[in-house]
């Protein structure tokens, strides 16, 4: 194992090491994609919901403004205004507020899918370290984080100011129009900044995932010794070598039943073995097995056979012998030549075809 610590780890993470990380919660994720599809979430009940936030905005700030009504007022009606306006822009911003903090939720999910990672939530005494904790604070990574948040501030700067300026002719109007107006005004622009700062973000959040992903990838790469001891684990493990025994013959077996139907016969004895035979003179010197079963998987050939209208005939002592004799793939020895001739012939004469 020391000698793991000199070795450069030069060699790309296996499945199994990628499929550790992310039990242990080390996983791919952008902040940025969380961010824009938090901002998205926003944009989208704002355009939905505008009309009703035009009304509702609209009728408190006409209360707001206007005391005609209320002769004289006291600290404790002060007080009582203030909450009952406060509480009705609670609930008009509540709409934004539930799709924001859904999408903050499932933010995640949608970058990394479900993951249990009850190692990452583990006490790890660690990190209250102050040494650490400066390691931390002043590495390249939090270096990279805070020019990231400087350059999306200054971005979302930018674009604010941009539009704000373009807009300066109608806001100094805006003194002699009415409050409904200056509302509908003031979300058209709110609107418009909403619309292209994440339009900027999400080009920001692709770049950042990249990122993520290249350095991610980068700190999971393996020594040349590490993959040898991780291939010696998986190949002594009975377990996974099962497994992989299991896969490769449902492979071959889902091989083997998509030549059937390209057969042109298939040989029984008559219940339990089935063998498929194909011949083709423009391709092969001699007939060829493409295909045999026993029991089920036989059953399985017959069943293929008969919904590709293969002709599926009966010879026991032929079935036996090519079922023992001959392998998948293997061609028809000359000792069965003459059966399998015969047999060919009787399927031509069948379909109407000359050998």
């Amino acid at each position: 194992m020391a000698e793991d610590s000199f070795q450069e780890k030069t060699e790309q993470a296996t499945p199994r090491k990628l499929q550790k990380s992310r039990e242990e919660g080390q996983v791919v994720k952008s902040v940025e994609i969380q961010s824009v599809l938090v901002l998205l979430s926003g944009l989208l009940a704002l355009y939905g919901f505008g009309f009703f936030y035009y009304k509702e905005f609209l009728s408190v700030m006409r209360h707001s403004f206007t005391f005609h009504h209320i002769p004289e007022m006291n600290l404790s009606q002060c007080v009582t205004l203030i909450h009952k306006f406060g509480f009705q822009t609670l609930i008009i911003l509540s709409p934004i507020f539930t799709a924001v903090f859904i999408m903050a939720l499932l933010s995640g999910f949608v970058q990394v899918g479900f993951v249990v990672a009850l190692k990452a939530i583990e006490p790890n005494w660690s990190k209250l370290s102050m040494i650490k904790g400066f390691e931390r604070l002043f590495s390249s990574r939090s270096f990279f984080e805070a020019i990231k948040s400087i350059f999306k501030l200054t971005i979302i700067g930018l674009i604010s100011w941009y539009i704000v300026k373009g807009e300066t002719s109608k806001i100094k109007m805006l003194y002699s129009t009415s409050i409904d107006h200056i509302l509908l005004y003031t979300l058209r622009v709110a609107f418009k900044i909403f619309f292209w700062v994440i339009i900027v973000m999400i080009f920001l959040a692709i770049l950042d995932y990249l990122f993520q992903r290249w350095q991610f990838m980068k700190q999971m790469k393996m020594t040349k010794q590490e993959i040898k001891e991780e291939s010696k684990q998986s190949e002594g493990d009975p377990q996974v070598k099962s497994r992989i025994k299991t896969l490769q013959y449902q492979a071959a077996r889902k091989r083997m039943m998509q030549e059937v139907p390209k057969s042109d016969v298939v040989v029984t004895n008559p219940t339990h073995l089935a063998i498929a035979i194909r011949y083709d003179a423009s391709k092969m010197n001699v007939p060829k097995v493409v295909a045999k079963g026993a029991g089920l998987i036989a059953e399985r050939i017959k069943t293929v056979a008969y919904e590709h209208d293969v002709p599926v005939v009966e010879n026991k002592e032929l079935a036996q012998n090519l079922y023992k004799l001959i392998d998948i793939g293997d061609e028809i020895p000359a000792q069965f030549f003459q059966a399998v001739a015969e047999l060919l012939a009787y399927v031509y004469k069948l379909k109407g075809k000359t050998s």
